[in-house]
């Protein structure tokens, strides 16, 4: 074989190794793009921290574009004697399973590592991943928004975006009477619809 066709052929592998990097089929983050969520009270729109977490705010995006979040609920507001903290949602065992297993989410979820931030904290409005209790790199789909500050989350949970409109949807939602000795809503509100924008198509309502 002469050197020539060695130097093709190394020339040819190269450029399939590159091929197959960049063909990965992870998605990327936008961070021109702002996620809307539609509820019976009103609708929330979030943006994205997607420099600050690229990976939750990509997970989230992907998820938006399959409609994975159509149908489910909040199944779960935390509260404390004095103050509503936070509503959680997103689990697909919300849309038609049974109560008990809402905030297991389901096997074979896609998990995200942890993006834990040191610039941002969790106060009112910051939207952040929830995942297993003992677990950094467990979170999936669910998420939670957080109604007021609750500083012992810092640096627990990954943060990856922050509610420009509809703080007063999410208030709303934090007041929903729950069960006895439970954070479980007597009636869930629904993710009717979630979406994507270019925050130049973004029209801010009523606040």
């Amino acid at each position: 074989m002469t050197k020539l066709r060695v130097l093709r052929l190394l020339l040819l592998f190269s450029f399939v190794f590159v091929a197959a990097s960049c063909g990965s089929d992870e998605p990327a983050a936008d961070p021109d793009e702002l996620a809307v969520l539609e509820t019976p009270y009103g609708r929330i729109v979030i943006e994205f921290y997607a420099q600050d977490a690229p990976k939750h705010t990509a997970n989230f995006q992907q998820l938006a574009r399959e409609k994975f979040y159509d149908g489910t609920k909040f199944h779960r507001i935390v509260k404390s004697s004095k103050e509503f903290i936070a509503i959680q949602g997103g689990d697909p065992n919300t849309i038609n399973g049974d109560p008990a297993t809402w905030g297991q989410g389901q096997p074979g979820q896609k998990t995200v590592p942890a993006e834990l931030s040191k610039t941002f904290k969790h106060v009112r409005g910051i939207v952040s991943a929830a995942r297993r209790p003992k677990d950094f790199n467990s979170a999936t789909s669910q998420f939670f928004i957080c109604d007021s500050t609750e500083p012992r989350w810092d640096g627990q949970y990954s943060i990856f975006g922050n509610v420009i409109e509809g703080m007063h949807v999410v208030d709303a939602i934090a007041r929903a009477p729950v069960f006895p000795n439970s954070d479980r809503p007597l009636d869930p509100v629904v993710l009717s619809r979630v979406y994507l924008i270019k925050r130049s198509e973004w029209k801010p309502s009523g606040q």
